[in-house]
Formats: C-alpha cells, structure tokens, sequence
C-alpha cells in the first residue's frame, strides 16, 4: 500500500567535477571526481539526494560499475517505504554486496528524505552527540617540493592536522617529504596515510628513521594491503605509532577480526565502502571492542562529506576527522551542507536531512 514515505521514482546522474589537481595516493590518481547524483522522490513529494563517489584506486568501483548496481535495484526501492531503512539497507547489501559507493548514495538519499520531511537533522537522526567537527587537509603524493608546498598552502588556511599520503615511491622519498613537511610546520600533528602502498618491515623502518628525527606521528593509517593481517597485526603490536585500518576495515565482519587480532588501534570509516548502515555498525562494533573512531571519505563533494559530518557529529567520539576533499574541487556542485571555517566544520544551522541540495 502506498503512504506518504514511499518512494515512488529514482533518478540516477553522472557527476563529474573537476580536482584543482590530481589527488594522487599509493594506488593512482585522479583528475576528475567521477562520481554520481542520486535522487529519490517520495509519495508526498519530498525528495532525498545523495552522492556515489567511487574511487578506483581504492577498491575497484568504477562511474559506470555504480550506475549498473544503482539499475539492477530500481525495481526493488521504487515502491519500498523510507520508514523502513534498515530492512532496505539489508536487501541492498545482499542485491549489490560490491557496490559499497552505491549503496551509500541509496542509504544517504532514503535518509536524508525520511528526516527531511520532519524536520530533523540528520546529526541529531544519529545521535545528536555534537554539531562540529574540526578537518585534516591531506598532502597527496608528490614531490619533495610539492609536498612542502602544500604544507605551508594548508596551514594558511588555518588546518591544524597534516594527512600525507605515502607509499606512490620509494622509503627515502617518504622520508624526505615527511622531514621537508615537519621543516615547515614543526608543530603540526602528522597523519601518515599508505593506502595499502608499503610492507611491514618498510614501514617499521620508515617509523624508526623518523624517530631518529624526533618526529613523531599521531597516526599511521593503513600502511599495508587491505589483506595483509600479519602485517597489521605485527605494526600494531610492535610499532611506535597508533595504526588505523582503512582499507582492511572494509566491513563488520573485517572490524570484528581486526579487534580479535589485535591488528588496530583506530578505525577509519567511510560511508562509501558499504554503505551508512555498515558505517553504523561499523562504528558499535569498534567500541564496544575498544577502538578508536576516525571518520574519512574517498574523493566526495559536498553532498557526500556533509552526510559523513552527520554521522560523525551525531555519533560523537571521533578523534580523527579526515573530511577535506571539497576543498580539492575545482567546482561545487550543491548548495547548502556544513559551514566551513578554516578547519571547523559546523553543522548546527541545518533543519533537516542532510541540508544538501544539487544546484
């Protein structure tokens, strides 16, 4: 029967932005955020916007492999009834298990619809534990001198919190483009971000050169492939620096072997790797396994990065906060979503939903 919740049409469209410059890590770079638009439109009106950002590099989603999982649930979501977004969430995991990106656009518009039409904001939808988050910027790989640069570029901007991505080349060219960053900003907390690029032993060295150094991250994030256990567990277990696993933590079922493992301190969770509710999950399992809380993105506009805000403030408890890619986009593409000063995200003036809409 059809009420007023039920989604009555699904709109899907390429969304293509430009990047400032190529957002290089360990796996490739891109050029342009070829990411999706998708819209739901319910009985009574309303409709719910959200954002696929499938990032190749990462996992191997693609623009096009996102619109093929998006069609082969249309049948399923038109005519199913928003109140119901968990069961929804579940019949999409087990339609599109590989489409994490997808899955995230179909939670983020099924949610922001839901709440939007009474008024709620998503951060309290979650929680209500926070309105504001405070952002790294990430040096992407590069050059020594690129990545001094981008150094100085981003605490102008008043960024606190450095991500440099690592592993695109050799252990002396991490080095000195760690050394020429911390020459810049000496007091700088560092992120050191390997997206699955080195090996343990290489990254227990890298860690024991910089120490020599007196430098000292505040995290090192997925230095290892995502299937490469022993080689967390062995970094967690025997590094100097707090490890979080991004990658590796693909979903509940990896977050609650890496806790049983020993094999992270900190968890990195981004919508996009299976969806909002797996995000959800993801986020109860780790603490109550006693792991830390880092929110992150792949290379999302405004839409996307402003949905993991909601997540993050209405949650609470996330040390780490890696929501800075808009600011590596040439254009943008929304109206509405977080107010950003410097590194400060602010969430409190929106009404309802998510708070994004497409221009």
């Amino acid at each position: 029967m059809k009420t007023p919740t039920t989604i009555t049409a699904l709109t899907v469209a390429p969304l293509d932005i430009p990047l400032l410059s190529p957002f290089g890590i360990a796996g490739g770079a891109q050029e342009v955020a070829r990411n999706l638009l998708v819209t739901i439109e319910l009985a009574d009106g309303t409709c719910g916007y959200g954002e696929a950002a499938p990032l190749p590099p990462f996992n191997g989603e693609t623009q096009a492999s996102s619109m093929a999982a998006l069609e082969a649930v249309r049948s399923a979501l038109e005519g199913a009834d928003v109140r119901e977004w968990r069961p929804i969430a579940a019949l999409l995991r087990a339609q599109i298990p590989a489409a994490g990106s997808a899955r995230c656009a179909l939670e983020t518009a099924i949610l922001d619809a839901l709440t939007k039409r009474v008024q709620l904001p998503l951060y309290v939808f979650f929680g209500g534990a926070g309105q504001r988050l405070e952002t790294d910027m990430t040096i992407t790989t590069g050059s020594v001198a690129e990545a001094q640069q981008a150094a100085q570029a981003i605490r102008a901007r008043g960024i606190q919190t450095l991500k440099v991505k690592l592993g695109s080349g050799t252990l002396e060219l991490d080095l000195q483009r760690i050394v020429a960053i911390h020459a810049v900003a000496p007091t700088a907390p560092l992120i050191l971000d390997g997206n699955g690029g080195m090996c343990a032993t290489t990254t227990l060295e890298l860690l024991e050169q910089l120490a020599a150094r007196e430098i000292t991250p505040v995290l090192l994030e997925q230095p290892v492939p995502g299937d490469d256990w022993a080689g967390m567990q062995r970094l967690a277990q025997h590094g100097t620096v707090p490890v979080a696993a991004d990658e590796s933590a693909s979903s509940s079922t990896n977050v609650l072997r890496l806790a049983r493992e020993g094999a992270a301190h900190v968890i990195n969770i981004k919508l996009m790797k299976a969806g909002v509710v797996e995000a959800l999950d993801i986020a109860a399992i780790a603490r109550a396994a006693g792991l830390r809380l880092m929110i992150g993105g792949m290379v999302e506009a405004l839409l996307a990065m402003t949905m993991s805000a909601h997540v993050a403030a209405g949650l609470g408890g996330f040390e780490f906060v890696d929501l800075d890619t808009p600011m590596f986009l040439a254009e943008n593409p929304f109206a509405g979503g977080f107010q950003q000063n410097g590194p400060h995200l602010d969430l409190s003036h929106i009404t309802g939903g998510h708070g994004v809409i497409p221009l």
